[in-house]
């Protein structure tokens, strides 16, 4: 069993913007978001499960108004789906542990970084700076910061 998963103590937890992103398929407003302009370096964690999601090494401003990554930071946390809602087709992202709903990902990305943009709902997200990855629990995710500072 997965160290990430979903209860009820964690739903009970969110805020009502927090359980309409994630619990019932909302997008928050354009430019609202916690994290849509976020520079610090760190790890975004699904805000249900805790399971880590999205590194700021591959975040990226697309202009757009909600944070958006070329790439999972570990794509066995990250699941994506068929979304023809709201006359649509899209593919939604969802957490793997959490099922939360994090957003869509789109093929108009930068195409130096593989051409996806994963378009996330802040939401979704709790982020952890990489000064506290270790005392909260993601230390083996700080070698992807400090790679990217050496390079």
């Amino acid at each position: 069993m997965s160290r990430y998963q979903k209860s009820a103590e964690a739903v009970a937890k969110l805020t009502p913007e927090q359980r309409r992103v994630t619990q019932q398929d909302g997008t928050e407003r354009a430019f609202t978001g916690a994290y849509w302009n976020n520079k610090e370096p760190g790890l975004y964690v699904d805000v249900v499960s805790g399971e880590p999601l999205f590194a700021s090494v591959d975040k990226f401003d697309s202009g757009t108004g909600w944070p958006s990554f070329t790439r999972p930071v570990d794509k066995a946390n990250v699941v994506e789906k068929s979304d023809v809602s709201h006359g649509m087709r899209r593919v939604e992202v969802r957490s793997a542990h959490g099922d939360s709903h994090l957003g869509h990902v789109f093929p108009d990305g930068p195409r130096d970084a593989g051409g996806m943009r994963y378009c996330i709902n802040s939401a979704s997200l709790r982020f952890i700076p990489v000064d506290s990855l270790e005392a909260e629990g993601y230390g083996e995710y700080v070698s992807l910061f400090r790679s990217k500072a050496a390079s």
